[in-house]
């Protein structure tokens, strides 16, 4: 009983026996999501490490290059071999490994939710709240279970940041589907094509430019929820920054930070480039 005469709910006590239970009945789960993130991960920072950085560099300003204008090429390949030049290249692609191992799963599990959700009612009314709970609850508190269920590591980063991330892309995912103009469906249904075609012919091609915008913001929460990672060993620029606030070291903090927003500024506007074309290819 407190203060105001209320009986204490014991919540925290509810939600330890849940983490209690899980970990003791499904620990096989954890340990084998647990080898196949790590290694998807390692394979991946493996592959963007053993070139020689400057190579690395060159493709992403082609990418830059191809992808938007020579302006934003050039500055790709200032950016990142400032990166370099910083000597943060290891942990920026260890943040970038992360970031896209996680972003992937997210928008492999968000986008299909988000056409369930769109063509069943029912389904949108119950994980609305989800993804309310899911979008206002701390991004650090993810870090508690995914540190029980998984260790320290870059695992349990992978693992909150998937969750910190997901409600973009179901809910984008939802509002492009149904704001696809419902005579151009029906037209669609008058010529006998079945539902599923319907689907993937005519309401996802028209609902791409608002599903990239949702793997747009994905890929943004997901880098910034890879370094609040970095505190429970996930590497990258998460730990140089977290480095820097306990060292009370500016110079390196603040490298680690550029860093992070040089990764940002170019996974944007790649993302960013590939909705404005599937947005002008809607248009015609």
């Amino acid at each position: 009983m407190d203060l105001n005469g209320l009986p204490r709910v014991p919540v925290g006590d509810w939600v330890d026996a849940g983490v209690d239970w899980l970990t003791d009945n499904l620990t096989w789960l954890f340990d084998g999501v647990s080898a196949f993130m790590s290694a998807l991960v390692g394979w991946l920072e493996a592959a963007l490490l053993f070139p020689p950085a400057l190579v690395v560099v060159v493709a992403f300003a082609a990418i830059g290059l191809l992808v938007r204008s020579w302006k934003f090429g050039l500055f790709t390949l200032a950016s990142f071999a400032l990166i370099v030049s910083m000597s943060m290249w290891e942990a920026a692609m260890s943040t970038l490994s992360l970031v896209l191992v996680a972003s992937l799963i997210t928008v492999a599990i968000g986008v299909p939710f988000g056409i369930l959700a769109a063509r069943n009612n029912g389904f949108s009314t119950f994980v609305r709240p989800v993804l309310d709970f899911m979008q206002t609850m701390p991004s650090f508190v993810y870090l508690i279970p995914a540190i029980v269920f998984f260790g320290i590591g870059k695992v349990p980063g992978v693992v909150a940041t998937i969750v910190f991330s997901m409600p973009p892309a179901v809910r984008l995912t939802e509002l492009g589907l149904r704001q696809v103009d419902k005579e151009v469906v029906e037209a669609g249904e008058a010529f006998g094509a079945s539902p599923s075609r319907i689907l993937t012919r005519i309401q996802v091609p028209l609902a791409l430019p608002t599903i990239m915008a949702g793997v747009n913001q994905v890929i943004m929460l997901a880098l910034s929820m890879v370094v609040i990672a970095g505190i429970v060993g996930a590497g990258g620029l998460g730990a140089m920054v977290f480095r820097g606030v306990t060292r009370l070291d500016v110079g390196l903090g603040f490298e680690g930070g550029l860093s992070v927003v040089i990764l940002a500024i170019f996974l944007d506007r790649i993302t960013s480039a590939f909705g404005e074309r599937a947005s002008k290819r809607t248009s015609r």
